[in-house]
């Protein structure tokens, strides 16, 4: 199982963080996708997960997420190991929205009941975070009628509505217009700026460029280098890192 059911005194009142991921190893039909990886996510602000195709990121933002569960290796929130208890402190966003055959607005509203949000707190929170997102007016629309952008805009937005610890973005702009990309970049800095801890994994190093404060470069499942962000454009550490960053391509 993903998620440990037994509760503890550290969800209730010190929170997810750190996430800490301790030796982690995911095997498939005999390769490694992630190999021996540690990481520790800790305070606040940006840190953005690089690497080619295959280097393991998403798989890594799974494991930290509890959605799934490493062959070796641990992941920790908190000094405790991922709980339903403490999922509501963690927003995860997936490259595809995911969201339910209901209203804009109920969407949210959803996702703030199903985490014990008192009904009294729901309407100012739903409010808040579609005028955040740019979706206000479309609070009674269908969700599923909304363009690409728009829905991811939702998704973010239902994921920030729970004020999580840590925030988990998995190529949120990867399929959406440059309008779009804009409005999620700017929640993004907001989010950070408010106390929530972001992980975000791209492919658009201009994006990483503007959104970091450290990254951490993967390859072959491997962690290879973790910086400050402008240290790393400026003077990545790796061989490999110097090539991704020249635009060739790692297999």
């Amino acid at each position: 199982m993903p998620f440990e059911a037994a509760k503890s005194d550290r969800e209730e009142s010190g929170g997810i963080r750190p996430l800490i991921a301790t030796s982690l190893v995911v095997e498939k039909a005999g390769r490694r996708l992630i190999d021996n990886l540690s990481l520790c996510l800790d305070g606040e602000g940006v840190t953005v997960i690089l690497g080619p195709n295959g280097a393991g990121k998403s798989i890594l933002l799974r494991l930290l997420a509890g959605l799934m569960t490493a062959d070796a290796g641990q992941v920790t929130w908190g000094g405790s190991p991922p709980s339903r208890r403490a999922i509501r402190r963690l927003g995860y966003v997936f490259q595809k929205p995911v969201l339910l055959r209901r209203s804009v607005l109920a969407n949210i509203h959803y996702a703030l009941a199903a985490q014990g949000v008192p009904r009294r707190e729901q309407d100012g929170k739903a409010e808040e975070a579609l005028r955040r997102a740019a979706l206000l007016e479309r609070a009674g629309q269908a969700a599923r009628s909304l363009s690409g952008g728009e829905q991811q805009r939702l998704a973010l937005a239902r994921a920030l509505a729970l004020s999580p610890e840590v925030l988990l973005l998995d190529e949120p702009t990867a399929n959406v217009d440059p309008s779009s990309t804009l409005s999620i970049e700017r929640m993004v800095r907001t989010a950070a700026r408010e106390g929530t801890k972001v992980v975000l994994v791209t492919h658009d190093l201009g994006q990483a460029q503007r959104l970091a404060d450290e990254v951490a470069f993967m390859h072959h499942g491997r962690l290879l280098e973790r910086t400050a962000a402008k240290k790393f454009f400026d003077e990545p550490k790796s061989g490999d890192a110097a090539k991704f960053l020249r635009g060739e391509i790692l297999l």
